[in-house]
């Protein structure tokens, strides 16, 4: 990616190295703080039945009345605390992060207010409950902010064998594509329709819902560009994306971890139709291409 001389987002909190999590003003409700996360993940399979189970129960209760939360005012870890966060993937990751505020701020105008992205290690608090590194990447819609733990990017490469810089590009780009819909309004919809349905319809609920995000990344690939005018996606770019996308596609990881696929369960998609939505955002680079 051509990313020289593209500045940092200066949207950024730095949570790693604090060596804690607090736990304080209501943490103990952790279904209602987790709620929110179903419509927010990159895609990992640690944690797919996880939050199926979170699921199945949120969609009996409602996710109306269970998912606020206040995150609580107590600090967190030691103030003095040294950041752990590797300066190389830091600086790329701020750069992904601005380039998705210049495009989208492009697209959308006044209307897109940029997210804020934490990094942590292992562990962290979000508005949303606890981060924990194996839930991978994930926005949260209540305080509106990207939580990542930087060895994902590792993972990605070994486990699932993407490995390049698009391929972390692209996990940053389909959560920043979350708080897109959040502000469109989307991730209410798709809450309020899954309140409403049953586990089976909720899943694909979510999957049109992580769909879409994928191909709000494809539209951000698409008009991004460095500050001289030129596109940063340089030949080879994409490839690493598809693969990104076909390597967490809920068939192949639940292939892979549980040696079955489950289609009822699916809540991302499939590695197709993950690459299909990548490539029509890519293709397009329309917005409106990416249909919920």
């Amino acid at each position: 990616m051509r990313l020289g001389d593209e500045r940092e987002s200066s949207n950024y909190v730095d949570d790693t190295g604090r060596g804690g999590l607090g736990f304080g003003g209501g943490g103990g409700n952790m279904l209602g703080c987790l709620i929110p996360l179903i419509a927010s993940r990159f895609g990992i399979g640690g944690v797919i039945v996880l939050v199926i189970g979170y699921f199945l129960l949120s969609s009996l209760g409602g996710l109306g009345g269970g998912g606020t939360y206040a995150p609580s005012s107590q600090q967190v870890g030691s103030p003095e605390a040294r950041s752990t966060l590797d300066p190389a993937i830091k600086h790329f990751t701020l750069q992904v992060l601005a380039s998705t505020e210049d495009t989208w701020g492009k697209l959308l105008g006044g209307r897109y207010q940029p997210t804020t992205l934490a990094f942590y290690s292992e562990t962290d608090q979000s508005g949303c409950g606890v981060a924990q590194s194996a839930m991978g990447p994930f926005y949260c819609p209540t305080d509106k902010r990207i939580y990542l733990d930087t060895e994902f990017f590792s993972e990605l490469s070994r486990r699932f064998q993407a490995p390049g810089d698009f391929a972390q590009a692209y996990v940053v780009a389909h959560e920043v594509g979350h708080h897109v819909q959040d502000l469109n309004g989307t991730l209410d919809q798709a809450h309020n329709l899954q309140a409403r349905a049953s586990q089976t319809e909720g899943n694909a609920i979510q999957v049109r819902v992580e769909l879409q995000a994928d191909c709000y990344a494809g539209v951000w690939a698409a008009n991004a560009k460095d500050p001289e005018g030129r596109p940063v996606m340089e030949p080879g770019d994409f490839e690493e994306g598809m693969r990104a996308a076909e390597a967490i596609g809920d068939d192949t990881l639940q292939r892979e971890t549980q040696g079955r696929v489950v289609p009822d369960s699916f809540t991302h998609g499939t590695s197709a139709q993950r690459m299909e939505a990548l490539q029509r955002g890519y293709k397009s680079g329309d917005p409106n291409a990416c249909k919920f």
